[in-house]
């Protein structure tokens, strides 16, 4: 029987466990999938029960924390210094980042696409993957944060000066301009904070896409400006779920369909 787990603290409700069990039950494996909800004072004297695991998901505060821990990174954990997947790569331990596997699948899923003009809401944390993304894919990209947050963008514009990328830039109010995908990275929105968007219905009308990477509510805020104004868009449940595929496929070396993948995605869209 296979043994996985999630990283994180605080954890709360985490959907994970019920999402692994679904992606287990679908390839025919038994497993469990256990919640480690460790403070960092812990962190230390916790990891060598979390390496002893199959496999492990980290998450919020550990993504980095856990690095030195391993034996190596794959280029996907080096591109972004985030780890979000541990698994035994030829017996040694080795961290992925499945974030940026989640989005990708999820947003060509919904019809989205990055090779355009993209508005990003927000750079930190997962907002920085995001950015990166973009710029791999060709995106012209603007990211717009808050007044006084611009630094949260010199990771990302770093990367694009690196690898002779394009060149991003930053706003902080609405340009009046239009966008091929509007992309939100931050938690604004999320429950029980539902009232709010990262922006308005007039800069949602001038997008060719949506894409919110919250999960719950299941329809955002911004996603009913987009829906309203019929632009398509996409909320995280996908990415949450496509990530996690993404994981196993590390762990256990099987492979799943995506119509497979998407039937789990609306189950989760159900429960919530």
């Amino acid at each position: 029987m296979y043994s996985f787990g999630l990283l994180g603290h605080p954890l709360g409700h985490s959907l994970s466990p019920v999402i692994h069990e679904k992606l287990m039950k679908l390839i025919g494996i038994e497993g469990r999938y256990g919640l480690y909800d460790v403070p960092p004072e812990q962190l230390p004297v916790k990891m060598g029960e979390i390496l002893s695991l199959d496999g492990a998901n980290v998450t919020i505060p550990y993504k980095g924390d856990v690095i030195p821990y391993l034996d190596e990174l794959d280029d996907t954990a080096k591109r972004y210094m985030s780890v979000n997947c541990i698994a035994v790569r030829d017996g040694k331990k080795t961290g992925f980042n499945t974030d940026c596997v989640g989005f990708i699948r999820s947003l060509e899923g919904a019809g989205g696409r990055l090779d355009g003009r993209v508005l990003l809401c927000g750079c930190g944390g997962v907002g920085r993957m995001i950015g990166i993304e973009c710029l791999r894919h060709g995106a012209e990209l603007t990211v717009k944060v808050r007044p006084g947050r611009e630094c949260t963008v010199d990771g990302v514009a770093a990367y694009a000066r690196e690898n002779c990328l394009n060149e991003v830039r930053v706003v902080t109010a609405d340009t009046g301009e239009e966008y091929d995908t509007l992309i939100n990275g931050t938690s604004v929105g999320m429950f029980p904070n539902v009232g709010y968007s990262p922006a308005d219905e007039d800069t949602v009308r001038r997008a060719g896409f949506v894409y919110d990477v919250i999960y719950n509510p299941s329809e955002t805020l911004i996603m009913r400006y987009a829906r309203k104004n019929g632009i398509p868009c996409t909320g995280g449940m996908a990415m949450l779920v496509y990530q996690a595929a993404a994981a196993e496929e590390y762990w256990t070396g099987m492979k799943f369909d995506d119509e497979d993948v998407e039937k789990i995605v609306d189950e989760m869209m159900e429960m919530i």
